[in-house]
């Protein structure tokens, strides 16, 4: 396996340009969904999440590609991302048509879950502005060519979106790769999104035609078999057994598969209760394997959005070129605090996450 080559950084605009949507996420706070009276609002998305994360919490330079309906509910959406700081020069506008006929934008609706009650999501994003982008709509030879850029992620989540988006991501990372960008790609298997687009075996499809043509292949757990159909011996269906070691042997078979992938990295997690986690993360490059501290019983207050930190400090750790084995405890440091509070996006900042990384007790500060 080789080492990842980065593009230097004074002759790029970006440290990392991310394609994906980005949702309006409607939260209830300690209530249910079916049966509160009242919500409170995030933007978020899975590939958004880690651009936003890498910008807030570690100070890169990062932009967002995507598409949104012009109207209110967009320019909301808008509103949330200017206070995340990510840039939005490269952001899709669309005609609203005046009741989302033809094009709206996504609405996910997230309750957090306690103790026996898992989280549970419901998504409303059919028609998005973003789900029907088509190839030759963005401009990627500007923003990889004459702007210029380090990082570029998408994932899972995005290509499953619509029959189109899939197209779209190929000809962003094909012309990333021409310019030497590093791709990192999130398999983020979602079963109702490829509900409507044939399930899981053309999601695999998807994402084995892409494969060929990544840096950097991220997922949990499960998505390594649900997106790329690769089983993780001695783990049951609820995931129970992390043993390291069983990973580790999935990991060697995708790199067999695709030798291309320079890092392959996969979050642990055992669910004990919803507020209850065992929390690890381990990561391969440079011909070895590399695990993050392992954080038993790691009390969660908001789950979503804890693997797209996690992303978010891996990438952090291999652009300012710390190595794998600090890249993945960023990763594991942010993604457990991300879940600490609230939203699909991180509030940590970087000491916070390099002192947990130090191991340092959650003593009040004053």
């Amino acid at each position: 396996m080789t080492k990842l080559v980065l593009r230097p950084k004074e002759e790029c605009r970006w440290d990392m340009v991310a394609l994906g949507e980005v949702m309006l996420r409607l939260d209830p706070g300690d209530e249910r969904i079916h049966t509160t009276r009242s919500f409170r609002v995030w933007e978020g998305g899975g590939e958004y999440n880690v651009a936003r994360g890498l910008k807030r919490c570690f100070g890169l330079n990062t932009a967002v590609v995507t598409a949104l309906a012009d109207n209110p509910v967009g320019r909301l959406v808008q509103d949330l991302i200017y206070q995340g700081g990510v840039d939005q020069s490269h952001v899709k506008w669309v005609k609203y048509d005046g009741v989302g006929r033809a094009v709206r934008n996504g609405l996910n609706f997230t309750e957090r879950g306690f103790g026996a009650r898992a989280a549970l999501g419901c998504s409303d994003r059919g028609h998005t502005a973003v789900s029907q982008l088509k190839p030759g709509e963005i401009d990627w030879e500007q923003i990889f060519g004459r702007e210029g850029a380090r990082w570029f992620h998408t994932g899972g989540i995005f290509c499953g979106l619509s029959d189109t988006t899939p197209d779209v991501a190929r000809e962003a990372i094909e012309t990333a790769r021409k310019y030497g960008t590093i791709v990192s790609y999130d398999l983020n298997y979602r079963p109702s999104l490829w509900k409507a687009y044939g399930g899981q075996s053309h999601s695999q499809q998807v994402n084995r035609s892409l494969a060929p043509l990544l840096d950097v292949c991220i997922g949990n757990e499960e998505d390594f078999t649900a997106a790329l159909g690769f089983s993780v011996k001695g783990v049951d269906e609820n995931l129970s057994a992390l043993d390291p070691a069983n990973f580790r042997q999935m990991i060697a078979e995708v790199i067999r598969a695709y030798p291309n992938f320079k890092v392959v990295a996969t979050t642990l997690r055992n669910a004990k209760t919803a507020t209850i986690n065992d929390w690890g993360a381990i990561c391969y490059a440079e011909d070895g394997f590399y695990e993050a501290a392992r954080r038993e019983e790691l009390e969660i207050f908001d789950r979503v959005g804890g693997g797209d930190s996690f992303a978010s400090g891996l990438i952090y750790g291999f652009l300012t070129q710390q190595g794998p084995e600090r890249a993945v405890e960023y990763g594991a440091a942010h993604g457990a605090l991300a879940m600490t509070t609230p939203g699909d996006t991180s509030m940590a900042t970087l000491a916070e996450v390099e002192k947990l990384m130090r191991g340092a007790s959650a003593r009040v500060e004053r």
